[in-house]
């Protein structure tokens, strides 16, 4: 489904070595900056995901008496609802030096 379902980024809130955030940077607030933007990246790209896989189950009748429980529906939402939040996920990617980035006035 998604290529966000085989990270090992934590479900809930864990504490983060500042210097290891830092490392590649040596300025946390670069370092926050960066994982910020690709938090909104992987936001981004979870939510059309998501926006893509509910289409499928989509009626296009404006009829109330056509609005019914979809099971495939429910564990579609289940499994996005179940995924690391996005900040997570960058968190993760940064530490592993997975995430591009260059600075524009150097």
């Amino acid at each position: 489904m998604t290529k966000y379902r085989e990270s090992h980024a934590p479900i809930s809130t864990k504490t983060y070595d500042k210097n290891q955030v830092e490392a590649e940077t040596n300025n946390i607030y670069e370092a926050l900056s960066i994982i910020a933007k690709r938090s909104i990246q992987i936001n981004l790209d979870i939510k059309k995901e998501l926006h893509e896989k509910l289409e499928e189950f989509a009626t296009h009748n404006d009829s109330l008496e056509e609005i019914f429980e979809n099971k495939e529906q429910i564990e579609v939402s289940k499994f996005y609802e179940s995924l690391p939040k996005p900040h997570a996920l960058a968190v993760e990617e940064w530490l592993q030096n997975r995430v591009y980035h260059r600075n524009t006035e150097e």
